[in-house]
């Protein structure tokens, strides 16, 4: 941490603060996968965003995506 920056007193605290950052950080990265690909990206475009294999953004998040997919979808069709 910078000088300017304020650390917790408690390390619980802290370790607390490190889980809702991660938590966060899933979710918007869910959320941005499921636009992308929604918007016709290819995994290996956004893996390369990610800094990933595009077999490790694809083991991840195609059966969410599929899901999201459905759910949009009308059963009256």
């Amino acid at each position: 941490m910078t000088s300017g920056e304020q650390q917790p007193q408690d390390p619980g605290d802290g370790l607390a603060a490190v889980v809702a950052l991660r938590q966060l950080a899933d979710r918007l990265e869910a959320s941005e996968v499921e636009r992308a690909v929604r918007d016709g990206w290819t995994w290996n475009r956004i893996a390369e965003a990610l800094g990933v294999t595009r077999q490790a953004v694809h083991k991840k998040y195609a059966k969410r995506v599929a899901a999201g997919n459905n759910r949009g979808r009308s059963r009256d069709v």
